[in-house]
């Protein structure tokens, strides 16, 4: 299909205000949001909706359209989104999401859920057992990695339960997707097998790789078929045939086989070979395949993708039948070095999240001008706008600004629009939060360069005197943005949204305060100062980490116990329940058995702040003023052990936390702005 198009108009006669009209279902609701975000007033995101309408309905002077024709996709959803948002969602959650997703005119997108279901089946038809199966799968909160390959078995099985409640979870997102009129991506084969397949089949030429991403092959190391072993075939196509009886198709498929881990050879030839294999197994169950590939591989491991090879994987794909999502073109664009992946289409993608970590940041320069220079780029492959953070329900803003840009011809007036913004955001005008958010945007939300937005704030980090506190904006544009957004309170302390981002911008300078008293903290060690030390420690141990808790606990959105209760909820026994709450918990921490990719999914939460990265700051402080009082240097090898049984404490403690805020937002920030305000 060509791209969309909506048309907004006001009838004659006062019947009806607005007839909105579109190509399609997502291209009619993305006109719709346009009339209530432009006309109303209103809007619409994750952390709440402010949709007071104004009486009567504003009438349309002119019909309004779309600048131009926006590129054909704008696309949502990254592969890990899967694990790090969506892990624990029932469908009253996913048909909200869906919704927000056709009002933000997103048309193209993975739909993944179930998918074990139909591997299951095709396993057991291939001759696996059950066993097998099972020490294949990972537990439901690391899937996502299961599926590119990187890890079995952690912290699985999947229950009988699981793969019957996703079934049913998938038909009704497929069928609510396509009602709307979005193309659903459905997995494919990326040529990953269980080692069972070699069981029954002694003669398949699979190669084991090696571990991902610190951890070895207990739970790595998985197999990788020869793209020219015949079994490559037969699996792939029972595979997607399989799905496609199940779910039916919209005939694109994402499969990633080289998801961080390097191929096996860097020869060119044998590169063309995989892709071949792998598109040919889709076009075995669908002769007009479409190959949706996340191009993370190429900047993510460049020493290996040189051109020769990045050419060599994407022309083992006829031109045009596959599409590359170019995943973090706000700060590593790919296009600019492969001639614009050497003749196949692309989607220009704004990453932005790294492991749904929390922490106020955007690269808005980056994304109101990049999509605009890649559409003009010699020969530009570029046939779309996406977003493809790792995790959601954070930094809102930057969210509804991409989605505006993928309907525009040319960069927004940021300052303008970020005003506008603010005001539908609250439900009216107020000049502190106007300024509060111009701030915001010109420090916090404008990293240029360079910029990967991982939390690695001291804050939810393990301690160590080696920690890294440089920002990339003044911190005291964030104060001050707190201070604005305080005094707008007595008049926005009614909106849900303003409450939100009181608690994420006093959460944010809070962060920056760890920051500063670790500074000091370090200071005060360094020098031998015994009194210095414990009063920094104290103060941070002791009130700021407990009230930034209390701040966290007051919003139903920043809570631990929401986190686990939504794991728990799945589950249809309590042993389940268990297995679900270990592997929500031991995401946002530990992140596999022994702390592999420690705190890579940190969330700041209340119950986690307090109990998690609070006893590990206490320890630490002990730590180091038992050394200064012992005369022993402190031995960070030593913390780590020690600080390992803490973390690891956390996750199988079973400790209840509330699903439910307590305590008054304003009051609690303000009570923390009079104490630390610097």
């Amino acid at each position: 299909g060509g791209p969309d198009t909506y048309r907004l108009r006001s009838p004659p006669g006062a019947a009806v205000a607005v007839a909105v009209t579109g190509s399609s279902g997502v291209a009619a609701a993305a006109g719709l949001y346009r009339y209530l975000r432009d006309f109303c007033g209103c809007h619409l995101s994750w952390s709440g909706a402010q949709l007071r309408l104004p009486e009567p309905l504003p009438r349309l002077r002119d019909e309004i359209r779309p600048p131009a024709a926006p590129p054909r996709y704008r696309y949502y959803q990254n592969a890990c989104t899967q694990s790090y948002s969506y892990a624990w969602w029932d469908w009253a959650r996913w048909e909200r999401e869906i919704d927000w997703m056709a009002l933000s005119g997103i048309n193209l997108a993975p739909a993944f859920a179930g998918q074990e279901a139909a591997w299951q089946r095709v396993y057991r038809s291939l001759g696996l057992n059950q066993s097998e199966i099972d020490a294949y799968f990972t537990g439901p909160a690391f899937l996502a990695w299961n599926r590119m390959g990187n890890l079995r078995g952690w912290a699985g099985p999947l229950p009988p339960a699981w793969h019957l409640k996703q079934l049913y979870l998938q038909y009704r997102i497929v069928e609510r997707m396509r009602s709307l009129g979005m193309i659903t991506v459905l997995p494919a084969f990326a040529g990953h097998v269980p080692q069972g397949v070699l069981r029954v089949f002694p003669h398949a030429n699979a190669t084991r790789l090696g571990g991902w991403s610190h951890f070895d092959c207990t739970y790595s190391c998985t197999y990788l078929l020869d793209p020219e072993d015949p079994m490559f075939q037969v699996i792939g196509t029972l595979f997607l045939k399989e799905l496609i009886k199940e779910f039916g198709t919209d005939h694109i498929y994402s499969a990633d086989t080289f998801n961080e881990m390097t191929p096996l050879s860097s020869d060119p030839a044998y590169l063309s070979r995989v892709s071949n294999a792998v598109f040919r197994s889709m076009t075995g169950a669908d002769p007009e395949a479409l190959w949706l590939m996340q191009g993370w591989l190429f900047q993510h491991q460049p020493d290996f993708w040189q051109p020769a090879q990045v050419r060599a994987l994407l022309h083992g794909v006829p031109l045009g039948r596959m599409i590359v999502l170019d995943l973090f073109a706000e700060s590593k664009p790919v296009y600019q070095w492969t001639e614009s992946f050497y003749g196949q289409p692309f989607i220009w993608c704004m990453l932005h999240n790294f492991g749904g970590n929390h922490g106020l940041f955007g690269t808005v320069e980056a994304i109101n001008h990049g999509p605009f220079v890649a559409r003009r780029f010699p020969n530009s492959t570029m046939v779309g706008t996406g977003l493809v953070p790792e995790g959601i329900e954070q930094n809102d803003m930057v969210y509804e600004l991409m989605n505006e840009l993928g309907w525009s011809q040319e960069p927004l007036d940021l300052p303008a629009w970020v005003t506008r913004y603010a005001e539908r955001r609250y439900g009216t005008p107020n000049a502190a939060a106007a300024s509060a958010w111009q701030l915001l945007l010109r420090s916090v939300y404008n990293c240029t360069g360079v910029c990967v937005n991982h939390n690695h704030s001291p804050l939810v980090r393990r301690p160590s005197l080696r920690m890294d506190t440089e920002l990339w904006y003044n911190a005291s544009d964030v104060y001050e943005a707190w201070r604005l957004l305080l005094s707008a309170g007595a008049e926005l302390g009614a909106s849900p949204t303003f409450r939100y981002d009181l608690v994420d911008v006093t959460r944010q300078a809070a962060q920056q305060l760890v920051s500063e008293y670790y500074l000091s903290i370090r200071r005060a060690f360094q020098s031998h100062a015994l009194p210095e030390l414990l009063t920094a420690g104290g103060v941070l141990v002791y009130d700021l980490l407990p009230e930034l808790d209390s701040l966290l606990s007051s919003h139903s959105l920043f809570l631990l116990g929401r986190w686990l209760e939504s794991a728990r909820a799945v589950a249809t026994s309590d042993r389940e329940a268990e297995q679900y709450e270990l592997n929500a918990r031991n995401q946002v921490t530990l992140w596999g058995p022994s702390g592999n990719i420690l705190d890579y999914a940190n969330k700041q939460l209340g119950g986690l702040v307090l109990d998690y990265y609070g006893v590990r700051w206490s320890l630490f402080v002990s730590a180091l003023v038992e050394s200064l009082n012992s005369g022993s240097p402190f031995h960070q090898d030593q913390f780590n052990q020690a600080v390992f049984q803490v973390e690891r404490g956390f996750v199988y403690n079973k400790k209840h936390y509330p699903a439910v805020p307590a305590g008054d937002t304003l009051e609690i920030s303000r009570k923390l702005f009079l104490k630390y305000y610097p």
